[in-house]
């Protein structure tokens, strides 16, 4: 592997450690440095440096050769709006940034409501700040009313290095859920493997169906009571609604999920669910990160009475 040192905010150095030559694109590519973020840095005023001489991607790399890439800062997105409201940041630095989602908050804005989401609130914390870059990457969404850990990257190179690393499933997101109904049937340690697609009677409703795509969710029994229990849930596909759909169908929906039959009278207003786990190798240092976070306070209250 090619070492690599961070030198500042938007320049990147590695030394070329393979004993044979490399051309330089085929080398950033390896670093996860994409053939967009390539012509940014072409025409937009970034440089690549070999040894300390500009060159270009065709340039032919030897062994101990130190590579230099020098990204331009982005623009901000004029269309994303900043909401000055304070968020709950569980981890900073000069790649990522991890906050504490509450409920009754979307992850990104929608062509009708382009504002009152946790992006919204991200570009209004990076003026704050006065970051030179402050384009907002969501990197980890959660549904409007989940709560929890939110990651977002803070350029795009370590935007492009996450989701690699997302697409090599080196993610692993956990989430607490609290259920009704059949709690009596739920084992100890279980997994629900049921397909998952569009329910056509509705805009926003997915549903166990033959036709869906695949889909596989894993869970831990916490404790549970007559009426409820808490669960411990990975999921290992990323359907939509996936943990709400899976524990609908095997007779166990969420508390407060009124779109998939869960109760409502007790005392959560929304579905039960809350990411509290997330661990992810960081995208330049590859140091294994792990944050967590206690349950939501509404879910907390009920957790207690199990």
């Amino acid at each position: 592997m090619p070492l690599f040192e961070r030198i500042n905010f938007v320049e990147f150095k590695w030394t070329y450690q393979e004993q044979t030559s490399s051309l330089v694109r085929t080398f950033l590519k390896r670093q996860g440095i994409s053939k967009k973020l390539l012509a940014k840095i072409k025409f937009q005023g970034g440089k690549i440096l070999v040894n300390g001489t500009e060159q270009n991607v065709l340039f032919s790399l030897k062994p101990r050769d130190i590579v230099t890439v020098v990204i331009p800062d982005e623009e901000p997105h004029e269309t994303l709006l900043a909401d000055n409201i304070p968020i709950e940041i569980v981890f900073e630095d000069e790649h990522l940034l991890v906050v504490n989602k509450p409920a009754g908050i979307a992850s990104i804005p929608a062509q009708y409501h382009p504002r009152g989401t946790m992006a919204n609130r991200a570009k209004a914390y990076y003026v704050a700040q006065g970051y030179a870059n402050q384009v907002v990457h969501v990197v980890t969404r959660l549904d409007r009313d989940t709560t929890g850990l939110m990651l977002f990257a803070k350029h795009g190179f370590a935007h492009a290095k996450l989701d690699q690393k997302l697409q090599q499933k080196q993610f692993v997101k956990k989430y607490q859920a609290l259920v009704s109904g059949a709690v009596e049937t739920l084992q100890s340690h279980g997994n629900i493997s049921l397909p998952i697609g569009r329910d056509l009677s509705s805009l926003l409703k997915r549903q166990v169906i033959e036709t869906g795509q695949t889909a596989e969710t894993e869970y831990w029994l916490e404790k549970r009571d007559q009426t409820c229990a808490l669960v411990d849930v990975q999921l290992h596909t990323g359907r939509t609604h996936q943990i709400r759909v899976h524990f609908s169908a095997i007779g166990c929906p969420l508390l407060g999920d009124e779109l998939y039959d869960g109760r409502l009278d007790l005392g959560i207003e929304r579905q039960a669910l809350h990411c509290y786990s997330l661990s992810f190798p960081h995208p330049f240092s590859n140091e294994k990160l792990h944050f967590k976070l206690p349950l939501a306070p509404d879910m907390a209250t009920i957790a207690e009475t199990i």
